[in-house]
């Protein structure tokens, strides 16, 4: 299974290679996340309403190894944007993927923009 982690890479938005559409904005539920898939990776795309903002982030739970970030409970913790694992409530920065517990485990975060109504995740390969 290491073999599936070691595909996700966080991206910024300074080394975005590929736009890729993801849907329209009213494709996705507010407040909540939802799970796309580009090539041979799933992605976890969270509307966060409450904040006005978009996050995307590997579906892949480090520590579980199962596919399931899409469906945490999102919010903050001490203002910062996270996804909850919804198998062991594991707290994941949405900004940056750090575990806001401590610890090694982290996520890869993708940058997202919304233009005309579109949602777009910016990939490097």
């Amino acid at each position: 299974m290491e073999h599936i982690l070691e595909q996700y890479k966080s991206v910024t938005k300074n080394n975005v290679e590929t736009w890729f559409k993801v849907g329209m904005t009213t494709d996705f539920p507010e407040n909540s996340g939802a799970c796309i898939k580009y090539k041979t990776k799933q992605i976890a795309v969270y509307n966060f309403k409450r904040a006005n903002t978009w996050y995307a982030a590997q579906n892949l739970c480090p520590h579980k190894m199962e596919m399931v970030l899409s469906l945490g409970m999102i919010g903050d913790k001490e203002g910062i944007p996270k996804v909850a694992c919804p198998l062991h409530k594991k707290n994941f920065s949405l900004e940056d993927g750090t575990n806001l517990a401590g610890g090694d485990l982290k996520i890869a975060t993708y940058p997202v923009k919304i233009e005309n109504g579109n949602v777009y995740i910016g990939f490097s390969d």
